[in-house]
Formats: C-alpha cells, sequence, structure tokens
C-alpha cells in the first residue's frame, strides 16, 4: 500500500472516531427555528424535491452524498456501496479527492466503480485547488462525471504532517471554472461573504461553503500526526472557522449571481437540510453522518435514506414550500448568538 493510500485509510479511521464523539451533538442548526405554516393550502403529493445543484444540473432530491473517499482498496469498497445506494434512491454523489490517482494510477479503480455502481445517476468528481486543466479533465473521464468539485483545504494541510505550504489557488480556480462546471467547497471550516463573492466573481458555477459542525480535518490530522510522533500542539485549530449557518448567513450578503450555494458541514438530519435551504442553500451535502451509518448499520442508512426524503417533504409541506428553491423566500428564527452574528458582520438579514 502506498504512503497516500494509507493516509486515504487513516482519514476513515479518525473521521470514524470523530464523527462518533458528534453525532447528536448540538450545532448551530439548533439556533434556526423554522415556521409552521397551519394553511399550507397543498397537497404532499405536489410537493416536489428536486432542486438545482449548479445551473443546468436538476437533482431529484435536495441531499446528497458528500465526497468522502477513494484511493485505498477499504475506500474503493466504501464508495461502491456509497454508489449502490446513491442509485437506488436517486441520489447524487461526490468523489473523495481523485489528486492521488495522478501518483498512483492503481486506484483509478477506487473511484470508477462509482459510475460502475450508478451508472445514470449524478456524480461529482473531487479534486485539489492546484489540479490542472488536463487533470481535471481525466478526474471527470474515468467516473464520467456531471461536474468537478474543487476542494480548499488550507486548514487541513497547516496541520497535516506532509501537507502543502502554497495556497495561492485563486487563478487556477479561475481556469477551470472557465472549462468546467465547477463547484468550489471548503472542507469543514467555512467561508465568509468575502470569499464567497471572491468564488462568485470567478465564475464558478456552485459554492459549498461546508462549515464547521462536522468532520474535522485539523483533528483528523493531529490524530495521525501523533501517530507518526509529529510535534506540535494543533487543538486551538479543533474549533477553528465558522458554522455551516454562519457561512449561510454570509452567502446571503453577497451577490452571487449564477453560482448556486450548496451547504454541508454537520448535517444531521432532515431537518438541518430544510433549514439549510431556509437559508438559501440549493442544495445539501452529506458525508460525516452518513459515513457513520454505513459502518456501524449499512442497512440502517437505507432505510435512513428513505425516511429523510419523507420528512423533507413533509417540512417543505409545513412550511408551505412546494419547491426547495422556496424555502428560500420563507422566515425563520435565529438564536441570539446567531443573531448577534449577523449584526457584528453586518449581514443582510
Amino acid at each position: 500500500m502506498s504512503t497516500d493510500s494509507r493516509r486515504k485509510d487513516e482519514h476513515l479511521r479518525y473521521a470514524e472516531i470523530t464523527n462518533s464523539a458528534q453525532q447528536r451533538q448540538p450545532n448551530d442548526f439548533a439556533g434556526v427555528r423554522l415556521l409552521h405554516q397551519a394553511l399550507p393550502e397543498q397537497s404532499l403529493a405536489e410537493v416536489d424535491l428536486s432542486t438545482s445543484l449548479i445551473d443546468g444540473l436538476q437533482i431529484d432530491y435536495p441531499f446528497y452524498i458528500e465526497a468522502m473517499t477513494g484511493g485505498s482498496k477499504k475506500g474503493g469498497v466504501i464508495n461502491g456501496q456509497l454508489a449502490s445506494l446513491a442509485a437506488k434512491h436517486h441520489l447524487a454523489m461526490a468523489t473523495g479527492s481523485m489528486s492521488i490517482i495522478f501518483k498512483d494510477p492503481a486506484t483509478k479503480p477506487t473511484f470508477a466503480v462509482v459510475r460502475q455502481q450508478n451508472p445514470d445517476g449524478v456524480i461529482i468528481a473531487n479534486l485539489s485547488a492546484n489540479a490542472s486543466v488536463d487533470q481535471a479533465a481525466a478526474a471527470i473521464d474515468l467516473v464520467k462525471a456531471n461536474a468537478l468539485e474543487i476542494h480548499l483545504n488550507s486548514a487541513q494541510e497547516v496541520v497535516m504532517p506532509e501537507g502543502a505550504q502554497d495556497y495561492h489557488w485563486l487563478t487556477n480556480i479561475k481556469k477551470l471554472a472557465a472549462r468546467f462546471p465547477v463547484i468550489v467547497k471548503e472542507v469543514g471550516f467555512g467561508m465568509t461573504k468575502e470569499t464567497i463573492q471572491l468564488l462568485a466573481d470567478a465564475g464558478v458555477a456552485g459554492i459549498n461553503v461546508s462549515g464547521r459542525g462536522g468532520t474535522n480535518f485539523a483533528a483528523i490530522e493531529s490524530l495521525r500526526g501523533k501517530r507518526i510522533g509529529a510535534s506540535g500542539d494543533w487543538s486551538p485549530l479543533f474549533d477553528w472557522g465558522q458554522s455551516t449557518v454562519e457561512s449561510l448567513l454570509e452567502a446571503r450578503s453577497t451577490n452571487h449571481q449564477q453560482a448556486t450555494v450548496i451547504a454541508s458541514g454537520g448535517v444531521q438530519s432532515p431537518a438541518d437540510v430544510v433549514k439549510a435551504g431556509t437559508l438559501g442553500a440549493s442544495a445539501v451535502g452529506v458525508a460525516g453522518f452518513f459515513l457513520h451509518h454505513l459502518q456501524t448499520n449499512p442497512d440502517g442508512l437505507d432505510q435512513l435514506i428513505t425516511s429523510w426524503r419523507q420528512n423533507i417533504a413533509a417540512m417543505m409541506l409545513l412550511t408551505g414550500c412546494q419547491r426547495f428553491a422556496d424555502l428560500a423566500n420563507t422566515p425563520f428564527v435565529l438564536n441570539p448568538q446567531l443573531e448577534s452574528y449577523v449584526r457584528q458582520r453586518h449581514l443582510t438579514r
């Protein structure tokens, strides 16, 4: 097993350790209240769960399987399982970072399995922000992807023992966005309105704010570092960044035009999906929560996805919304902490 493949397996192991500790812990989604509409004036059959992931790419449901793994034997097995569930439930799915295939071509099947198991579904290829145009084209071709996801992981790389030191990414993102339908995604530390505006102006198709509250790559890389004897205490970064809710509130104060805003990070329930939609997300990615259930109860994840679809439809009905996009125009209530954040950041409420 190559060093990079071993790192992929370590990410899975430590993600499960850290995600298990976070399950059912309160996060900022608990600070957002949806308002019940006693006269929804529609039937449940009229509720339409489809949404636009990015302009020109419709998905059947407003939540999807976000980037997790690949690049190792174990990662390939998990990708196959997730892709099978995605096919069964008509969910979109993003691969884990495919950058490894250019160092170790033998890992390609661990990603190709996603398209093999889900031949007709929406697949998103994932690469680092310094990927070349040729690499992007190759990754897209390998999984016959419908879009390219570029991840921003500076807070992870800083902690990673073998991490990169150079984070000049914006020029390359503009180049990629001019050639492909690009979604730019944080890896769990959120985004400010200033970053969101820069990305929108760069011409990207989608912006996944991916905030604090889910998989914590600073904690994961710190655990990996301790295993190999790396020095340094990275605990001050364990609660670094903006939460997903804070990041969505930031996005409301930007003119992102054709770039859709997508949410991920700490999503643990169908209510979180609906709340993200109320705050302006066009779709919601779920990673760590689904991975935890897949590894502890695969059959239960199958049933869970069905339950999420039912509950999201019911909540949309009870907020008076026929389409997921309608949620962005519904009223909501924030707790005092989030209301204070809005005031201090001078955000549009």
